[in-house]
């Protein structure tokens, strides 16, 4: 991974709300209608904030009809601990 997307990634995990999104994911997908259930946010305010952990895929998006469902990806999981591990 380069140092730009390490920065993209510690930034998507400097606001307390994406820190709680990741938190969740890790019990597997959710739709975001169930993620929004969980904030006191709007629908745009959640999609702001997907997209800054999709941009750094650090999230996985898939489009189910209208809804998107949303899923950790393991494999940034693991490069960012590795990134970590080696420090």
């Amino acid at each position: 991974m380069s140092e730009e997307v390490y920065l993209a990634t510690f930034k998507a995990l400097s606001d307390p709300v994406r820190v709680r999104i990741f938190d969740m994911l890790k019990s597997g997908k959710r739709c975001a209608c169930k993620i929004l259930e969980e904030f006191a946010i709007t629908q745009p305010t959640l999609s702001y904030h997907m997209k800054l952990l999709t941009d750094c895929q650090l999230v996985i998006a898939e489009k189910c009809g209208k809804w998107t469902h949303y899923s950790i990806n393991w494999e940034t999981t693991k490069a960012v601990t590795k990134f970590f591990l080696e420090i």
